[in-house]
């Protein structure tokens, strides 16, 4: 398999300030480990094309006027907080914006051909932004503007994205809440930030059951998240016969994460990339893409995502 794996110096330049757990030091560490493991000479290295109209593709998604709303609030020489966990320094909207563009390059490139699937190492991460508003480290909520993106530059009709981030994607799910061309499938820590994802959030109106949330208690690990993927993921991607697979891989499900109380391992995030490159290969012609959401214990991440790479470029 041909993985393709985007970056861009500008992503480190997001400047979350000391102490913060989203920090530049996560992209450091996973490129540091895919340099002394030798991966990255086998990943195609793909860097984020810029795209003159990326403002349509971001407010197709999000309100209009949110995104001219974060170019007028921009701070100079420091920075300032969005919300409670989300800070927005002079280079975070620039590092935002090609983060989006990371993702709709990655696209392209697997729709062209030139590598099957790509891993997204951007940040700012993206899952939790609303159409209005920016919240849990997220300011442009990446996956979903390529899952529209998807839609209206490539024609493609159904776009399946799977959430294994140990935090909820909430924005992503209320973005596409009443959209059955867009299934939201999540596994994620329950009761916990930010409070959202509860089995009996199915959808609403024509998108009602396009949304399935898998919550799983603290102390929950592999055995737990590859059932959900097996067991119930499988079923429901096969029935809805996406035409491309999108996943916010966040790896702080990982049992070193500081932030959660999961207990996935290493392995398990390989098997779990095993388990959804199958299934694309079987329902969308091997069409994947991931994006870095969460992970904040840095061995931990870099190992993780190195074995989601080998997983995927197997």
């Amino acid at each position: 398999m041909k993985t393709g794996f985007i970056s861009h110096p500008i992503y480190r330049q997001h400047d979350t300030g000391p102490g913060h757990p989203e920090s530049p030091q996560r992209l450091a560490s996973i490129e540091g480990h895919l340099v002394k493991t030798g991966l990255i000479s086998e990943l195609i290295e793909v860097k984020p094309v810029d795209d003159p109209d990326l403002a349509v593709w971001i407010d197709a998604v999000h309100q209009p006027g949110y995104y001219e709303t974060l170019k007028r609030v921009v701070p100079q020489g420091r920075t300032i907080y969005l919300d409670p966990d989300t800070p927005f320094s002079p280079m975070s909207l620039a590092a935002a914006e090609k983060a989006v563009e990371g993702v709709l390059t990655a696209v392209d490139r697997v729709m062209a051909g030139s590598v099957d699937n790509a891993f997204c190492a951007v940040r700012p991460p993206g899952h939790h932004a609303e159409s209005n508003r920016a919240m849990g480290f997220c300011l442009l909520n990446n996956v979903a503007i390529a899952a529209r993106y998807l839609q209206k530059k490539h024609r493609l009709e159904r776009i399946f994205i799977l959430d294994w981030d140990v935090h909820h994607g909430n924005g992503t799910q209320h973005l596409f809440y009443s959209d059955p061309t867009v299934f939201y499938f999540s596994t994620h820590q329950f009761p916990f930030y930010p409070g959202t994802g509860s089995e009996r959030e199915r959808g609403e109106g024509e998108g009602e059951g396009f949304t399935l949330n898998c919550p799983l208690q603290r102390g929950a690990g592999d055995v737990d998240l590859l059932h959900r993927l097996e067991k119930v993921m499988a079923p429901a991607l096969a029935a809805f016969k996406p035409d491309f697979i999108l996943i916010s891989a966040g790896f702080d499900a990982h049992r070193d994460d500081p932030l959660a109380g999961l207990e996935v391992t290493d392995d398990g995030f390989s098997e779990m990339t095993r388990i959804v490159r199958s299934l694309a290969q079987t329902h969308c012609q091997g069409r994947i893409v991931s994006c870095l959401e969460g992970g904040y214990n840095l061995a931990a991440l870099a190992r993780s995502v190195g074995r989601h790479l080998e997983a995927l470029s197997q």
